[in-house]
């Protein structure tokens, strides 16, 4: 099975319909199969095997799309590589997934060593494909679960382990989520999230049920407030970040929405401000969603109850979720199972089996269900911070901020923002003896060269010591405010350094 032939076949009676907008350009599905066929005959010049993985550095675009599903129809294996990444990180997913390829655009890595080819079906831009040399070797059971897409998430402890997902286990979770969002062939979906992050359940779903995807580039919300007003979409699909532009934006009016019939809040928590903005703007609900990469998308919230706003919804028919350890309040861990589980994590190699507990998956949230089968998360146990939907770890922050010549040793934790989601925050505790001022410029810099932009730290905080264990190790809070109320009771003394931001105050 392949999915890129499953939607060829689904599409073939739409092969004149417009499958991508960007910009000025369009591409029809007959076009989007044609261009992506030839892609795909370029990566099998190029050398690209079925089974191998091929990593995919572009931007959001009709070309990345394309791109993908010529991956995906020699039965390679797409590894999403964000566009915003340092050189540094790009090299870091390459080693972990033991890439064999990356294909890439001329402005996102050096194209010394590589070759190029302009598929004619796409924009001038050029690709570039380079070869990798594999430094380690695959487990065979690896090549047994027909692998389609690895998602991974660099990081250095608790970071994620390359998700891989079957061809199967995307068709079935694709069709699991549409019982839900029950895309149509009338559908046109308004697209802003990043590809990297989001495109197995969403993406390929819209491509299977024919809709029409109109990608919306920076600046925001400009983009997004064109598309509303040219094209009569009926779905919106975002993060609160984008709905809260589209609210406090004075270019649309209450009536601009009128053609939405679905409006989904992905990525990040959806706040009842947001939410209840929205609503008063607009005069119809958000929907929020609860997706996870190991999982799929097993919950949406389509109540129209604004008593529902601070809830992902009610469990979606292919999927159970039951609440483990309850506290008296009713809250627990989340476990999730259902069609479209993951197959396995890449590195160290977890088969499916090995991952869940008599199939849950333990989502690591927290969260209650009220007696009308609402579910709402109210936290996390994880030490990850989420950044508009993109998994920041604080242990490879940390490990950038460690090499510092000033910092002995920092604790990186995400603060709660209400369009964000999280923002990530550094304690640092200086060395011994330093009497220079700190550069908060110098340090940024720093940072900026060996971290994705999102990743660095949105604030500098000296403090005199950090939390420790018994044993000696930095103790996690599960909150924010847990967290700074800890290192206010050990601040009573001053702090022994001062920042500067390169100018001398």
């Amino acid at each position: 099975m392949n999915i890129f032939q499953l939607i060829k076949a689904e599409t073939q009676n739409f092969a004149h319909k417009t499958a991508l907008i960007e910009d000025t350009r369009t591409l029809s599905y007959a076009e989007l199969i044609s261009a992506a066929q030839e892609i795909a005959g370029l990566l099998k010049k190029g050398g690209v095997a079925p089974f191998q993985r091929v990593g995919l550095l572009c931007g959001n675009s009709i070309d990345y799309i394309a791109a993908s599903l010529a991956i995906l129809s020699i039965s390679a294996v797409a590894v999403p590589v964000s566009a915003d990444y340092t050189a540094a990180e790009i090299e870091q997913v390459l080693n972990e997934i033991s890439a064999d390829f990356l294909l890439f655009k001329k402005d996102f890595y050096p194209y010394a060593g590589a070759e190029k080819f302009i598929c004619c079906g796409l924009s001038s831009d050029t690709f570039f494909i380079k070869k990798i040399q594999v430094k380690r070797k695959i487990t065979q059971a690896y090549y047994k679960i027909n692998p389609a897409f690895i998602r991974f998430s660099s990081g250095t402890t608790d970071k994620s382990k390359g998700v891989v997902l079957s061809h199967e286990t995307i068709m079935q979770r694709t069709e699991a989520a549409d019982k839900g969002l029950r895309i149509t062939s009338a559908d046109s979906i308004l697209w802003v999230l990043s590809m990297s992050f989001h495109f197995v359940v969403s993406i390929l779903l819209f491509l299977r049920r024919a809709a029409t995807i109109i990608l919306c580039h920076h600046p925001f919300p400009d983009s997004l407030v064109e598309s509303i007003t040219k094209y009569r979409a009926t779905v919106i699909y975002a993060s609160p970040f984008h709905y809260d532009l589209l609210t406090h934006s004075d270019l649309l009016s209450p009536e601009s929405l009128l053609s939405i019939r679905l409006a989904v809040s992905t990525t990040i928590k959806l706040s009842y401000g947001t939410a209840s903005a929205f609503f008063q703007k607009f005069g119809f609900e958000l929907a929020q969603a609860y997706g996870i990469i190991e999982v799929g998308l097993p919950f949406i919230n389509l109540s129209a109850n604004q008593h529902n706003r601070n809830s992902v919804g009610k469990i979606l028919p292919d999927y159970e979720i039951k609440i483990v350890d309850q506290d008296a309040s009713g809250v627990g861990r989340v476990y999730v199972r259902g069609k479209g589980m993951l197959d396995a994590y890449f590195s160290p190699w977890q088969n499916r089996e090995a991952i869940l507990e008599d199939g849950w998956f333990i989502t690591g949230d927290l969260g209650k269900i009220d007696e009308t089968g609402f579910l709402t998360i109210v936290g996390r146990k994880q030490n990850v911070i989420n950044f508009i939907g993109i998994k920041i770890f604080p242990f490879e922050v940390e490990a950038v901020l460690n090499q510092y010549s000033q910092i002995y040793e920092s604790l990186v934790y995400g603060k709660d923002h209400p369009k964000y989601g999280q923002l990530p925050v550094a304690k640092i505790v200086l060395k011994n003896g330093l009497n220079k001022p700190l550069d908060l410029q110098d340090l940024r810099r720093f940072c900026y060269k060996r971290l994705a932009p999102y990743k660095v730290p949105k604030q500098f905080v000296c403090v005199n010591q950090l939390p420790k264990t018994a044993s000696g190790k930095i103790r996690r809070q599960q909150t924010s405010q847990g967290l700074d109320l800890f290192l206010e009771a050990t601040q009573a003394n001053p702090i022994p350094c001062r920042l500067t931001d390169g100018s001398g105050t």
